[in-house]
């Protein structure tokens, strides 16, 4: 086996590709029988994936799709979506990942805004019938890409892209409007965001990685790059719950989990319901991940009662990895800090708000209109965020700008579920907040304000209601309380949403 720090330049080699496919390329020669994916019986190596996404890359190229094709796909996390983005990179077609469990309105925003041309779904997946869904939204190109991919002759394929900053990735962040905005990725944006989650975490080829979180997001990106660089598999989890997944988690010998805070509470709290001194997964020794405030309390019950490190980071869609802990860093700074950035991501913090510039910083949103608002004249992004930087170059943050509810580590739009309520013809008002919550990091308050005459709504109404104008079911709020008044300010009588955090911000029993 190759030293630690052989290893280590070998990934830093390789965190320097063009393009995802040189590689994905790259490392299947380097390791071709090494694993990477594995998910219940199944387990494909660096080389078998070079290999499938290249005849799935055929398949593809002879239904029509070519280098600038913008292919959507809302895919559950398995070994065939991996093996389609695969496919896609290696054709240089662009790519626009949509999280399975967006519905009508979120799909058929993006799909006619990046103009998709193929859309790969699942077909019925967990009681929800994909397909007929692209039917009535009027999606072009649609076919199944669960369990089974287009297959063809890799003679066919012209050579692969060379271009590493030809943007070739639109995701989707819910952001401060109603509707999703799209952010523009280069395959070099996502390899330089994951080569900085790989290096902080300090990997080896003898880890096992976990996969529990909608490949579709864009950490999905990041772990496969994180994966391509280091040479180590990870186990992948189409359907994640505890305690139903731990099984595999034991099997496989994970030795590094994670997702966002959500998750250490998960895994925190099946630790709790075993007996003193016996571990949940043995083999584990990280939790890392990010995308909701981490609580200093809860990074030392994970350390004390889990037997394992924590790290955690700070990312979003526009920049998949600001910074990242590590496991070389202090206690205190693992607990209060969400890391260093890495080189190459400047850090600019103006009037209290963190601005970042670098090459993982996305470019741009698919409507140039969203672009001034988010640039400085400097071109450094405006994130919204509020936080400082210690002397160590650890950043804190404090805050958040932008009135965003992080549930689970996705962001959901207040503004888009008001505009919704708004609609229901007993509610005058609402207020969208989101409040702590132990499990899931923030959970979605609705606070209402009725019309004279009409009956107290109750969560259950609410929740259907907005079910049935096709809201994502992450979104529809846990809580519901009703007002006499939203409280307001005396000039322009915006609604204080400070205020309604004061009053319903106690965790739910």
């Amino acid at each position: 086996m190759e030293s630690p720090r052989t290893e280590s330049g070998t990934a830093r080699e390789l965190g320097a590709a063009r393009t995802l496919w040189e590689l994905i390329d790259r490392r299947a020669a380097l390791t071709p029988d090494r694993r990477i994916l594995l998910q219940d019986d199944r387990v494909l190596t660096f080389g078998g994936l070079r290999d499938a996404a290249e005849r799935t890359a055929a398949g593809l190229y002879g239904m029509g799709v070519r280098p600038g094709t913008v292919v959507a796909w809302q895919l559950p996390t398995t070994v065939e979506t991996v093996i389609l983005t695969a496919a896609l990179a290696r054709i240089g077609a662009v790519q626009s990942p949509v999280i399975p469990f967006y519905r009508d309105r979120e799909v058929g925003f993006a799909l006619r805004a990046c103009a998709a041309e193929y859309f790969a779904v699942p077909g019925e997946w967990r009681g929800f019938d994909h397909r007929a869904m692209a039917e009535r939204i009027g999606a072009h190109g649609v076919f199944d890409a669960y369990g089974t991919l287009p297959q063809g002759d890799p003679a066919v394929l012209p050579p692969p892209p060379a271009d590493g900053t030809a943007v070739r990735w639109i995701y989707w962040t819910s952001g401060t409007t109603s509707d999703p905005k799209g952010v523009r990725h280069t395959d070099r944006s996502l390899i330089a965001a994951g080569a900085c989650l790989a290096h902080a975490l300090r990997l080896t080829p003898d880890d096992v990685g976990s996969i529990a979180f909608p490949f579709a997001h864009i950490g999905g990106a990041d772990y496969l790059v994180m994966l391509m660089l280091y040479g180590f598999p990870a186990v992948l989890f189409e359907k994640f719950a505890l305690p139903d997944a731990l099984p595999e988690y034991r099997r496989h010998g994970v030795t590094t989990a994670g997702g966002s805070t959500a998750f250490y509470s998960m895994f925190l709290a099946e630790q709790r319901k075993l007996p003193p001194g016996e571990r949940l997964i043995p083999t584990l020794r990280l939790l890392a991940g990010g995308g909701a405030p981490k609580p200093p309390e809860l990074y030392h019950a994970v350390v004390r009662e889990l037997g394992c490190a924590l790290t955690h980071g700070y990312g979003m869609t526009e920049v998949p990895m600001i910074t990242m802990g590590s496991p070389d860093d202090s206690p205190d700074d693992l607990a209060t800090t969400e890391g260093r950035p890495p080189e190459g991501m400047e850090i600019r913090i103006v009037d209290g708000e963190v601005r970042l510039r670098g090459e993982a910083v996305c470019r741009g949103y698919l409507d140039p209109a969203h672009n001034a608002e988010a640039f400085d004249d400097e071109g450094f992004l405006r994130t919204g965020d509020l936080g400082h930087l210690t002397p160590s170059g650890h950043l804190v943050l404090t805050g958040r700008r932008k009135d965003v509810i992080i549930r689970k580590g996705e962001n959901i739009s207040a503004k888009e579920i008001e505009d919704l309520l708004h609609t229901h013809p007993a509610i005058a008002d609402a207020a969208v907040i989101g409040l702590p919550d132990e499990d899931r990091g923030e959970r979605v308050c609705a606070v209402l304000e009725q019309r004279p005459g009409t009956e107290p709504l109750l969560l259950p109404e609410v929740a259907a209601f907005l079910a049935d104008l096709g809201l994502a079911p992450y979104k529809i709020p846990e809580q519901v309380e009703v007002v006499a008044g939203l409280p307001r300010n005396e000039t322009l009588r915006k609604v204080l949403k400070y205020k309604l955090r004061e009053r319903f911000g106690q965790d739910l029993p």
